[in-house]
């Protein structure tokens, strides 16, 4: 009867929680949804701007370069001076300069506003993930990481549902003054949300000298591998997921001869399946631990991409995108549940948004190397690529000494 109360008083979230995840679910979501505007209005700015092919590809670079430099930045912030302060300071930078494009004029303007835009959005997600790792039981990461890491793929169905409604009667412009919205959520989040005693120890017996430090991830011999080849799983999972989501709409198109709306349909399908996998890859990892639940999703991931190539007709290609979204994307939350397991608390926020946001600069060039391997190979091929990352990933998953310390 004991163990049975204590099991039913673990499951039942504190307020403090229930705020901790519906700010960074709603936080993650709202960021998705700015990056996806940039997806969806890229067309529209090049023509409206007159931009050539490289002056436009260039916008998403420096987004992500921005991601890169406030991941380091916030990452160093969050660790120092509390993570929710920080949470809604990167909250309030992205949605400010997303906003802000409605007056650009001009390129300079959005490389401008669109760097702005990557610092913030770069920031929050280190310190959003850290935020639930030390505000849930260790054993419960996982599935909350997951949970947060599902209002992402919500942001992008938002941001579809608006650019549809809004650029073709308002204008792109219109579309990115939406990215004020977030402002509101940094309210709720100083109000409701609150430093976890975990951190607030940490804080009182840290002095100056041990202030974080990026270096602090490569200070020893194994740390430097472990926080290396955690950089590497990370660029494999976003060069998968910029794969997906940039590339095979259109290979649908010409594969099965689809209009636009029909390859939408099978994007839409993905992110389901993606947002499933998310749930159940969170509560794998944390009934049986990182190694079994990255060695079924990356050998299943290497498996399913080669679905495309035998896709005959929509309902295969409903079927597959499904699948495939299940599982090269379920793994995205658990990356910041590991990672928060592996690293002090002291340097944690750092470790989150350093290894991530490696993998987000890197992972995002996928893009050029896969309309290489299109140009000029065939799907085979260029699916034969992807499959061969996630095996290499689930070889570096497992040199991973730490891993084997997990339940």
């Amino acid at each position: 009867m004991a163990t049975a109360l204590i099991h039913q008083k673990d499951r039942t979230l504190t307020t403090n929680q229930k705020w901790t995840i519906a700010s960074t679910s709603a936080g993650f979501a709202l960021e998705n949804m700015d990056v996806m505007f940039l997806s969806f209005a890229l067309s529209s700015i090049a023509a409206n701007l007159h931009l050539h092919g490289a002056e436009a590809g260039l916008i998403s670079s420096i987004t992500n370069l921005g991601m890169l430099a406030g991941g380091i930045l916030f990452g160093l912030i969050g660790d120092r001076y509390g993570r929710v302060k920080t949470f809604s300071y990167t909250i309030f930078i992205f949605a400010a300069a997303t906003a802000a494009m409605y007056w650009a004029q001009n390129i300079t303007m959005i490389y401008l506003f669109r760097f702005l835009a990557g610092v913030g959005a770069g920031g929050e997600y280190g310190v959003g993930i850290t935020l639930i790792a030390e505000n849930f039981a260790q054993r419960h990461i996982g599935t909350m990481t997951s949970i947060a890491a599902i209002g992402g793929q919500i942001g992008s169905i938002l941001a579809a549902i608006a650019a549809a409604a809004i650029i073709p009667t308002l204008g792109w412009r219109a579309l990115f003054l939406l990215g004020v919205i977030p402002v509101v959520l940094t309210y709720f989040i100083r109000r409701h949300v609150h430093e976890s005693d975990e951190f607030i120890a940490v804080q009182k017996q840290t002095t100056t000298k041990q202030r974080p430090k990026v270096g602090t991830l490569f200070k020893t011999g194994p740390l430097a591998l472990q926080t290396v080849s955690l950089m590497f799983m990370v660029v494999v999972q976003i060069a998968g997921y910029f794969g997906l989501m940039n590339w095979l709409p259109t290979i649908m198109q010409k594969k099965l001869g689809l209009t636009v709306a029909g390859s939408s349909l099978w994007m839409i399908a993905t992110i389901v399946g993606m947002s499933i996998g998310m749930m159940t890859f969170g509560r794998i990892l944390d009934y049986f631990g990182p190694r079994r639940a990255f060695g079924i999703f990356l050998l299943a991931s290497a498996l399913s991409v080669f679905s495309i190539t035998i896709v005959v007709n929509e309902i295969t290609m409903l079927l597959a995108g499904a699948v495939l979204g299940f599982f090269s994307n379920g793994m995205f939350g658990g990356y910041g549940a590991i990672i928060s397991r592996l690293y002090p608390t002291e340097i944690r926020s750092t470790a989150n948004n350093v290894i991530v946001n490696v993998g987000r600069a890197i992972g995002g060039f996928s893009s050029v190397v896969i309309g290489f391997l299109m140009d000029h190979y065939t799907l085979v091929v260029v699916m034969g690529f992807l499959a061969l990352l996630y095996c290499l990933s689930f070889l570096v998953m497992l040199s991973i000494p730490n891993l084997r310390h997990f339940n």
